[in-house]
Protein backbone atom coordinates (compact mmCIF):
# COMPACT_ATOMS: atom_id res chain seq x y z
CA UNK A 1 0.00 0.00 0.00
CA UNK A 2 1.59 2.68 -0.77
CA UNK A 3 1.46 5.88 1.44
CA UNK A 4 2.59 9.38 1.56
CA UNK A 5 3.06 9.69 5.01
CA UNK A 6 4.06 13.47 5.06
CA UNK A 7 2.61 16.23 2.47
CA UNK A 8 1.52 19.28 3.15
CA UNK A 9 -1.88 19.55 1.40
CA UNK A 10 -2.43 23.14 2.83
CA UNK A 11 0.19 24.75 2.04
CA UNK A 12 -0.32 27.86 -0.26
CA UNK A 13 1.42 26.89 -3.22
CA UNK A 14 -1.57 23.66 -3.45
CA UNK A 15 -4.41 26.53 -3.41
CA UNK A 16 -4.28 26.77 -6.74
CA UNK A 17 -5.34 23.33 -7.82
CA UNK A 18 -5.51 21.50 -4.76
CA UNK A 19 -8.11 18.96 -5.93
CA UNK A 20 -6.32 18.42 -9.48
CA UNK A 21 -2.70 17.48 -7.07
CA UNK A 22 -4.99 14.95 -4.68
CA UNK A 23 -6.41 13.73 -8.16
CA UNK A 24 -3.27 12.92 -9.55
CA UNK A 25 -1.93 11.28 -5.94
CA UNK A 26 -4.60 8.69 -6.33
CA UNK A 27 -4.17 8.31 -10.12
CA UNK A 28 -0.76 7.37 -9.23
CA UNK A 29 -1.40 4.66 -6.56
CA UNK A 30 -1.43 6.37 -3.59
CA UNK A 31 -3.41 4.64 -0.95
CA UNK A 32 -3.95 7.39 1.86
CA UNK A 33 -1.87 10.48 2.40
CA UNK A 34 -0.96 11.57 6.10
CA UNK A 35 -0.63 15.90 5.70
CA UNK A 36 0.64 17.77 9.13
CA UNK A 37 -0.22 20.97 10.42
CA UNK A 38 2.21 23.70 10.70
CA UNK A 39 0.15 25.85 12.70
CA UNK A 40 -3.68 27.06 13.91
CA UNK A 41 -5.18 27.59 10.77
CA UNK A 42 -3.41 24.65 8.97
CA UNK A 43 -5.61 22.62 11.55
CA UNK A 44 -8.31 23.85 10.61
CA UNK A 45 -8.04 24.00 6.62
CA UNK A 46 -7.08 20.59 6.95
CA UNK A 47 -10.17 19.38 8.83
CA UNK A 48 -12.06 20.82 6.29
CA UNK A 49 -9.91 19.01 3.29
CA UNK A 50 -9.86 15.41 5.33
CA UNK A 51 -13.67 15.93 5.50
CA UNK A 52 -14.36 16.20 1.81
CA UNK A 53 -11.47 13.33 0.80
CA UNK A 54 -11.60 9.90 2.21
CA UNK A 55 -8.34 8.88 1.92
CA UNK A 56 -6.84 11.78 3.35
CA UNK A 57 -6.13 11.85 7.32
CA UNK A 58 -3.88 15.18 9.53
CA UNK A 59 -1.50 15.17 11.75
CA UNK A 60 -2.52 18.34 14.12
CA UNK A 61 0.45 20.42 15.25
CA UNK A 62 2.69 23.81 15.68
CA UNK A 63 5.54 23.64 13.41
CA UNK A 64 8.96 24.96 15.21
CA UNK A 65 8.86 27.57 12.89
CA UNK A 66 6.07 28.89 13.65
CA UNK A 67 6.07 28.26 17.56
CA UNK A 68 5.79 32.26 18.06
CA UNK A 69 2.52 32.20 16.72
CA UNK A 70 1.58 30.61 19.60
CA UNK A 71 2.11 31.87 23.37
CA UNK A 72 0.64 31.20 26.94
CA UNK A 73 -2.16 28.72 27.18
CA UNK A 74 -4.89 29.41 25.57
CA UNK A 75 -3.13 27.67 21.93
CA UNK A 76 -2.98 23.93 23.89
CA UNK A 77 -6.85 24.18 24.53
CA UNK A 78 -7.49 24.85 20.65
CA UNK A 79 -4.88 22.68 19.43
CA UNK A 80 -6.90 19.71 21.54
CA UNK A 81 -9.90 20.45 20.40
CA UNK A 82 -8.58 20.43 16.60
CA UNK A 83 -6.16 17.11 17.44
CA UNK A 84 -9.34 15.02 18.71
CA UNK A 85 -10.60 15.01 15.59
CA UNK A 86 -11.53 11.66 13.79
CA UNK A 87 -9.27 12.22 11.17
CA UNK A 88 -6.01 13.34 13.20
CA UNK A 89 -3.76 10.32 13.25
CA UNK A 90 -0.95 11.96 14.93
CA UNK A 91 0.48 15.30 16.63
CA UNK A 92 2.65 16.92 14.50
CA UNK A 93 4.71 18.62 12.65
CA UNK A 94 6.62 19.77 15.70
CA UNK A 95 10.44 19.28 17.19
CA UNK A 96 13.35 22.19 17.20
CA UNK A 97 14.40 24.16 14.23
CA UNK A 98 17.96 26.00 14.69
CA UNK A 99 18.53 26.62 11.14
CA UNK A 100 16.61 29.74 10.74
CA UNK A 101 17.06 32.86 12.66
CA UNK A 102 14.83 33.77 15.13
CA UNK A 103 11.41 35.66 14.56
CA UNK A 104 11.13 39.44 15.74
CA UNK A 105 10.59 39.64 19.31
CA UNK A 106 13.18 36.78 20.33
CA UNK A 107 16.55 36.72 20.65
CA UNK A 108 18.68 32.99 19.77
CA UNK A 109 18.02 31.89 23.71
CA UNK A 110 14.66 32.74 24.35
CA UNK A 111 13.85 31.58 20.35
CA UNK A 112 15.18 28.00 21.54
CA UNK A 113 13.65 28.28 24.80
CA UNK A 114 10.46 28.75 23.74
CA UNK A 115 10.52 26.24 20.61
CA UNK A 116 11.40 23.83 23.61
CA UNK A 117 8.48 24.55 25.65
CA UNK A 118 5.94 24.30 22.46
CA UNK A 119 7.55 20.73 22.03
CA UNK A 120 7.55 19.43 25.25
CA UNK A 121 3.87 20.87 25.52
CA UNK A 122 2.71 18.55 22.53
CA UNK A 123 4.69 15.91 23.36
CA UNK A 124 2.46 16.15 27.05
CA UNK A 125 -0.54 16.01 24.90
CA UNK A 126 -0.02 13.15 22.43
CA UNK A 127 0.68 11.48 25.26
CA UNK A 128 -2.39 12.44 26.88
CA UNK A 129 -4.23 11.40 23.46
CA UNK A 130 -2.93 8.59 23.05
CA UNK A 131 -1.38 9.61 19.62
CA UNK A 132 2.53 9.07 17.92
CA UNK A 133 4.42 12.63 17.27
CA UNK A 134 5.98 13.21 13.68
CA UNK A 135 9.27 15.15 14.15
CA UNK A 136 10.89 17.89 12.34
CA UNK A 137 14.89 18.46 13.09
CA UNK A 138 17.26 21.07 11.78
CA UNK A 139 20.46 21.75 12.91
CA UNK A 140 18.76 20.28 16.36
CA UNK A 141 19.70 16.36 16.33
CA UNK A 142 20.71 16.11 20.09
CA UNK A 143 18.50 18.61 21.64
CA UNK A 144 15.70 16.64 20.04
CA UNK A 145 16.57 13.55 20.87
CA UNK A 146 17.13 14.66 24.39
CA UNK A 147 13.25 16.38 24.61
CA UNK A 148 11.65 12.97 23.03
CA UNK A 149 13.98 10.77 25.59
CA UNK A 150 11.67 11.05 28.84
CA UNK A 151 8.35 10.34 26.63
CA UNK A 152 10.26 6.42 25.71
CA UNK A 153 7.15 3.90 26.09
CA UNK A 154 4.56 6.30 25.93
CA UNK A 155 4.73 7.03 22.54
CA UNK A 156 6.24 6.74 19.27
CA UNK A 157 7.89 9.19 17.23
CA UNK A 158 8.52 9.43 13.12
CA UNK A 159 11.97 11.47 12.84
CA UNK A 160 10.49 12.98 9.05
CA UNK A 161 13.09 13.74 6.07
CA UNK A 162 15.73 11.47 7.64
CA UNK A 163 19.91 12.20 6.73
CA UNK A 164 21.31 11.11 8.86
CA UNK A 165 23.34 7.87 9.51
CA UNK A 166 22.58 4.30 10.95
CA UNK A 167 24.33 4.60 14.34
CA UNK A 168 22.20 7.92 14.94
CA UNK A 169 18.65 5.83 13.94
CA UNK A 170 19.79 3.03 15.66
CA UNK A 171 18.53 3.96 19.63
CA UNK A 172 15.98 5.38 18.09
CA UNK A 173 14.78 2.27 16.01
CA UNK A 174 15.66 0.57 19.69
CA UNK A 175 13.16 2.62 21.15
CA UNK A 176 9.70 1.72 18.71
CA UNK A 177 10.40 4.79 16.69
CA UNK A 178 10.87 5.23 13.05
CA UNK A 179 12.46 7.42 10.24
CA UNK A 180 10.96 8.05 6.47
CA UNK A 181 12.56 9.28 3.63
CA UNK A 182 12.02 12.31 1.23
CA UNK A 183 12.99 12.89 -2.43
CA UNK A 184 16.31 13.52 -0.87
CA UNK A 185 17.20 9.58 -1.31
CA UNK A 186 17.15 10.50 -5.25
CA UNK A 187 19.81 12.96 -5.05
CA UNK A 188 23.23 12.39 -6.61
CA UNK A 189 24.93 14.07 -3.25
CA UNK A 190 23.00 12.20 -1.18
CA UNK A 191 25.18 9.34 -0.49
CA UNK A 192 25.38 8.89 3.02
CA UNK A 193 21.62 8.90 2.94
CA UNK A 194 21.21 5.89 0.77
CA UNK A 195 23.39 3.90 2.69
CA UNK A 196 21.16 4.27 5.42
CA UNK A 197 18.69 3.03 3.66
CA UNK A 198 20.66 0.13 2.76
CA UNK A 199 21.19 -0.66 6.18
CA UNK A 200 17.74 -0.23 7.95
CA UNK A 201 15.92 -3.35 9.21
CA UNK A 202 12.73 -4.13 7.35
CA UNK A 203 9.76 -2.20 9.11
CA UNK A 204 11.60 0.71 10.63
CA UNK A 205 11.30 3.22 7.70
CA UNK A 206 8.38 4.78 5.74
CA UNK A 207 8.28 6.72 2.52
CA UNK A 208 7.14 10.82 2.48
CA UNK A 209 7.75 13.63 -0.19
CA UNK A 210 7.17 16.50 2.62
CA UNK A 211 5.70 18.05 -0.46
CA UNK A 212 5.50 20.64 -1.76
CA UNK A 213 8.80 20.88 -0.81
CA UNK A 214 12.13 18.11 -1.94
CA UNK A 215 10.37 16.81 -4.90
CA UNK A 216 13.06 13.48 -6.05
CA UNK A 217 14.54 13.15 -9.07
CA UNK A 218 13.09 13.08 -11.89
CA UNK A 219 11.26 16.11 -10.68
CA UNK A 220 13.62 18.12 -9.14
CA UNK A 221 13.11 21.64 -8.98
CA UNK A 222 10.12 21.53 -9.51
CA UNK A 223 6.89 22.05 -7.09
CA UNK A 224 6.89 18.32 -5.41
CA UNK A 225 3.58 16.88 -5.00
CA UNK A 226 1.80 13.43 -3.17
CA UNK A 227 2.14 11.85 -6.05
CA UNK A 228 5.91 12.20 -6.36
CA UNK A 229 6.22 9.38 -3.50
CA UNK A 230 6.72 6.68 -6.00
CA UNK A 231 9.42 7.86 -7.50
CA UNK A 232 10.84 7.85 -4.33
CA UNK A 233 9.28 4.37 -3.44
CA UNK A 234 11.14 3.32 -6.69
CA UNK A 235 14.50 4.86 -5.82
CA UNK A 236 14.01 3.37 -2.28
CA UNK A 237 13.75 -0.03 -3.40
CA UNK A 238 16.38 -0.27 -6.09
CA UNK A 239 19.26 1.02 -3.04
CA UNK A 240 17.71 -1.98 -0.95
CA UNK A 241 17.72 -4.52 -3.88
CA UNK A 242 14.19 -5.58 -3.65
CA UNK A 243 11.29 -4.52 -6.20
CA UNK A 244 8.96 -1.55 -5.82
CA UNK A 245 5.86 -3.85 -4.60
CA UNK A 246 8.14 -5.27 -1.97
CA UNK A 247 8.90 -1.64 -0.92
CA UNK A 248 5.28 0.00 -1.37
CA UNK A 249 4.13 -3.13 0.94
CA UNK A 250 6.90 -3.05 3.94
CA UNK A 251 6.47 0.83 4.20
CA UNK A 252 2.72 0.83 3.43
CA UNK A 253 2.79 -1.60 6.52
CA UNK A 254 4.68 0.44 8.84
CA UNK A 255 2.41 3.78 8.05
CA UNK A 256 -0.45 1.70 8.67
CA UNK A 257 1.07 0.83 12.30
CA UNK A 258 1.94 3.93 13.12
CA UNK A 259 -0.83 6.07 11.77
CA UNK A 260 -3.72 3.53 12.50
CA UNK A 261 -5.11 3.47 9.49
CA UNK A 262 -7.61 1.31 7.82
CA UNK A 263 -6.20 -1.69 6.29
CA UNK A 264 -8.63 -1.62 3.52
CA UNK A 265 -10.38 1.90 1.91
Amino acid sequence: MLIDTHSHVASRQFDADREQVLARAWEAGVQYIVSPATDLADCADLVTYCAQHSRLYMAAGIHPCDAHSVSGEGWLSDLRNFASQSKVVAIGEIGLDYYHAPPDGFDLDSWRNHQARVLNAQLEMAVDLGLNVILHNRESWDDLVAAVAPFAGKLRAVFHCYTGTMEQAKPLLDAGHLVSFTGIVSFKNAGLIQQTVRDLPEGSLMLETDSPYLAPVPHRGKRCEPAYVADTARTVAALRGVSYEEIVESTGRSARDFFRLPSRL
